[in-house]
């Protein structure tokens, strides 16, 4: 073999074993996606799913499907979004496997701390969407509506501003990761993180008002975990800065305790 031949067989085996990753985090994701088809079954996803809205709606009152295959095609998404989460540490650690080989050690001992924490705070974010936000802001829109009005929602639309939500919420929830990993490989440093404290609270709200639906209580729903978990972020960050100060201390302090005997001994 060449020295020409060896990147591009490199390059290939990289090819190879990301498509090997990519196979087993979707067979994962699909083998999840066919048990919950069988049990519960997607009707009752979906149903579990618009208990918010449906509790904010006067009794009685259903959402409606406007589209042909609408009332398949939708339970069957909700169920595809729920196999996802599922399957969630699965696809994290398949990504984290690929990119194994080229990290350091230190890097390779933040992976499980990293996975766990991730999906841990993704699933959080998501809850708090669903249990508090969405029951609040359903029946906050709920009491401006007339009372010659009968409210009906499209269930696809629902199901999209559900996952747009879940989305900004889940991704929220992540900012104590961002943080620490922006920290703690150096891009930023603590010191930094707190000077722009000020910019990141007006980034936080400019985000809520894009992603959320046109009211003060979603956006401020949003906007103020985000500052609080960006807060959250920074101490960790802080807190981890100490430890490898305090560490690199003591290993500078051995080194000098043992050289005076390399001295006497040479």
């Amino acid at each position: 073999m060449t020295q020409e031949d060896a990147p591009q067989d490199t390059f290939i085996s990289h090819l190879v074993e990301l498509r090997s990753r990519l196979l087993k985090a979707v067979g994962g994701v699909l083998a999840i996606f066919v048990v919950l088809f069988i049990y519960p079954g997607p009707s009752a996803i979906y149903d579990l799913l618009a208990q918010p809205m449906l509790a904010s709606l006067p009794q009685g009152t259903r959402m409606i499907a406007t589209g042909v295959i609408t009332p398949f095609m939708v339970p069957v998404k909700v169920t595809l979004l729920a196999a996802f989460l599922i399957g969630l540490p699965l696809v994290l650690y398949q990504a984290w496997a690929f990119v194994a080989p080229g990290l350091y050690t230190h890097e390779k001992r933040l992976a499980l701390p990293l996975i766990a924490s991730s999906t841990a705070l993704f699933m959080a974010g998501m809850a708090f969407c669903y249990f508090v936000v969405f029951r609040t802001v359903f029946h906050f829109i709920a009491g401006f509506a007339p009372e010659s009005i009968t409210p009906a929602p499209d269930i696809e639309a629902y199901l999209n501003f559900v996952m747009t939500m879940f989305i900004a919420f889940g991704v929220t929830f992540e900012v104590p990761v961002a943080v620490v990993l922006l920290a703690s490989t150096g891009v930023v440093s603590v010191q930094k993180l707190r000077e722009i404290r000020g910019y990141v609270v007006v980034g936080a709200f400019i985000i809520a008002a894009v992603v959320t639906p046109p009211d003060v209580l979603s956006q401020f729903m949003l906007a103020v975990p985000l500052c609080l978990l960006y807060e959250v972020g920074i101490l960790l960050a802080a807190s981890m800065a100490r430890k490898r100060a305090e560490s690199s201390d003591e290993s500078t302090e051995g080194s000098e305790e043992r050289s005076p005997e390399v001295r006497n001994d040479v």
